[in-house]
């Protein structure tokens, strides 16, 4: 606990900048049904009201409480994005470290298959998918997963092959060790600062882009909240100077920059470089 206090109180002021902005997202995220006033679908006045006591931030198209809809969108918009980080990394880290450790065909196959779906734009890839097999959350949870884990799997691989031609790794694998304990045991504890790091950055570009597709309308779909398509919903109020689309955009915009800093710090830290004065 100490040592947390004292890295905590070393990290420069962007970095706990980042961590504020996250953990407090983290709890609107986890309590959204306490905190919102109203229900997530509710409909409880008419289009477009203006600010005011009863509805702090107005109501939406259809007449929705948009503090409500911001509070339940960030539980939806962050939850998924952090589901489908975690399924890229189990991906892509899995399969790299593996093609590290045998490399040969196997290596050779799976950086085909990277490379392939690589070569294809993600945002073209997703729309002909989620457009072909409908938008449900698992369909857009998989193809964005896979389409990250090519990256995840890259860093994997390569990070991974400079820990397993160590002596250590090749004492393991004359003493009989298997695959999954050279992996968990030798190759992850010695990679797991910069998978850290890049789980980050994941993070960031799977949560702009679920809000990207959302805002295209193949994104999570009403009559759940979520940023991307609320920016979409209300865009008209844009013409009468009304600044309530940008609420949205802005918490998507705020979060990126938050988990950006402590990326940056966490990158900064497992580098080993000294900060300079």
């Amino acid at each position: 606990m100490n040592k947390l206090k004292t890295v905590l109180y070393s990290a420069p002021w962007s970095a706990r900048f980042g961590i504020v902005v996250i953990l407090i997202f983290s709890v609107i995220s986890i309590f959204a049904p306490l905190i919102a006033p109203y229900g997530e679908t509710e409909i409880i006045g008419k289009s477009y009201e203006l600010w005011s006591e009863k509805h702090i931030l107005g109501t939406d198209n259809l007449g929705r409480d948009m503090l409500s809809r911001l509070i339940f969108g960030a539980r939806n918009t962050i939850g998924m994005a952090l589901l489908t980080t975690f399924l890229a990394f189990l991906i892509g880290s899995i399969t790299g470290m593996i093609a590290a450790v045998l490399g040969g065909w196997v290596d050779q196959i799976f950086g085909r298959i990277v490379d392939v779906l690589m070569s294809i734009p993600s945002l073209i890839f997703a729309l002909l998918i989620l457009s072909f097999f409908g938008t449900s959350v698992t369909y857009l949870i998989g193809t964005i997963a896979i389409l990250e884990a090519t990256r995840v799997f890259r860093l994997a691989r390569a990070t991974g092959m400079n820990v397993a031609v160590m002596d250590f790794v090749e004492v393991a694998k004359l003493r009989g060790e298997k695959l999954g304990w050279i992996i968990r045991k030798e190759i992850l504890p010695n990679i797991t600062a910069p998978l850290l790091a890049e789980f980050g950055l994941r993070f960031c570009f799977v949560f702009l882009f679920i809000s990207a597709l959302s805002f295209l309308g193949l994104g999570i779909q009403p009559p759940s909240a979520d940023w991307g398509s609320m920016v979409r919903d209300n865009a008209t109020l844009i013409s009468y100077d009304d600044i309530t689309p940008l609420l949205p955009a802005g918490a998507i915009a705020l979060l990126t920059v938050a988990t950006n800093f402590v990326v940056d710090w966490m990158l900064h830290k497992s580098s080993g470089l000294k900060d300079v004065n």
